[in-house]
């Protein structure tokens, strides 16, 4: 098995950017349960992520999320950062845990409510600023759940208006993703409800604003991949969340539920960053490919190895397409032809030539095993220990029951 040497250069270039919150206790909606060694600061969670980067070598940046994840110094955080061989990579503000938002965010019917999240949107932009970060990730729990409890058109405006302010102050260079869920936590109506209501905030507002896909935030039987091909063509697919489902957000480890579907977003990634079309091309070669997943039973570190290299034999197998032959076959008509040349790289084994990889880069071939052998988590259990918390950040009070 070989690839080309430009379809090497590109696998070698690979990078996922992992989340902070995967590190802590962090899980479902109903228990979270903690984990042995289960990063509590920010600081532990970079010295995860560079284990996970040690291992890999294609997961150096780091997501935030604010305020979880905020401290007084971000030029010292960037240092500590960039001793463990990472950077800070995208800012996701927290607009839904706030008493204040129990009627939405910066669609509540509220205007002080409204001003309070924009103003936690700006000052993450801030952030942004101060860390270096090329991204802002956007996801709102705004929703109404009864009929007629807030009007719905209000409510877009609202969206509209903030979206609009936050985009024209990002930086230069720096772009806004604003990510869509098809529903919950609101029950009757979702803000931004699927890729078509951010797709077209993201043209009303301006060229910094791009769509994130999230896989698990979509309905049984939607082609994702034809979401994402529609969006490249578009020029406004920014990046993704990866994780996998069942049957909704659940966060599970991107590619275990349905690998096929993974592959067949990657190829239609691979086609695109390879488009004779100069902007379906640049936007391929832009995406921002981040983990977003609660690791709730399994070991977070782990869980985080697994996640990048499920995603980096996706990648592999999405290279081995052969591309003349498919278009041969899409041309003539030939259906089930077509299918299996996606279906033959699909099935390919790509795991020994990815070990090879790694060995010429120095790396082990077998991160997970090695990452099991090196006693870190073992090491992290004992000088840690084992706090309960959610939501990515440790619990500092418990509430005592009467």
């Amino acid at each position: 098995m070989t690839l080309t040497p430009d379809r090497l250069a590109a696998l070698n270039s690979q990078r996922i950017e992992t989340p902070s919150w995967g590190y802590g206790n962090s899980g479902t909606r109903f228990k979270t349960f903690a984990a042995p060694g289960a990063a509590r600061t920010i600081h532990e969670k970079l010295d995860d992520a560079a284990e996970v980067q040690r291992l890999t070598g294609i997961a150096p940046s780091v997501a935030l999320h604010i305020p979880w994840d905020e401290v007084d110094d971000y030029g010292e955080l960037n240092r500590y950062a960039a001793e463990r061989g990472l950077k800070i990579g995208s800012i996701n503000p927290n607009v839904f845990q706030d008493e204040g938002y129990k009627l939405g965010s910066v669609t509540s019917p509220d205007e002080g409510v409204q001003e309070q999240a924009a103003l936690h949107l700006l000052d993450c932009v801030q952030i942004m600023k101060q860390t270096g970060s090329r991204d802002l990730s956007l996801w709102f729990a705004d929703g109404t759940n009864y009929a007629g409890q807030d009007d719905l058109r209000a409510r877009k405006r609202r969206m509209r208006s903030a979206l609009q302010r936050v985009h024209d102050a990002l930086p230069e260079g720096s772009r806004m993703l604003v990510e869509y869920k098809l529903f919950e936590p609101a029950f009757y109506a979702t803000d931004l409800f699927d890729w078509g209501a951010a797709y077209a905030h993201c043209l009303a507002i301006g060229e910094k604003a791009q769509v994130l896909v999230d896989l698990g935030h979509h309905a049984q039987g939607v082609n994702i991949e034809q979401i994402v091909a529609f969006l490249l063509d578009e020029g406004r697919l920014g990046g993704f969340h990866f994780n996998a489902r069942r049957y909704a957000d659940d966060d599970l480890i991107v590619g275990t539920s349905n690998p096929f579907e993974l592959f067949c977003i990657y190829a239609e990634l691979v086609a695109a960053e390879r488009s004779t079309d100069g902007l379906t091309r640049a936007t391929a070669q832009k995406v921002a490919y981040m983990i977003d997943q609660s690791h709730n039973i399994e070991p977070k570190v782990e869980a985080m190895l697994q996640s990048v290299l499920n995603c980096q034999e996706a990648y592999a197998k999405a290279l081995l397409i052969d591309r003349d032959l498919l278009k041969e076959a899409q041309s003539a008509g030939d259906v089930l032809g077509a299918h299996r040349v996606l279906a033959d790289a699909f099935k390919t084994d790509v795991r020994p030539l990815l070990a090879e990889l790694r060995t010429e880069q120095g790396l082990s071939a077998d991160p997970i095993k090695a990452h099991r052998q090196s006693g870190y988590q073992a090491k992290v259990a004992q000088e840690r220990g084992t706090q309960s918390g959610g939501g990515g950040y440790p619990v500092k009070e418990k509430v005592q029951r009467l």
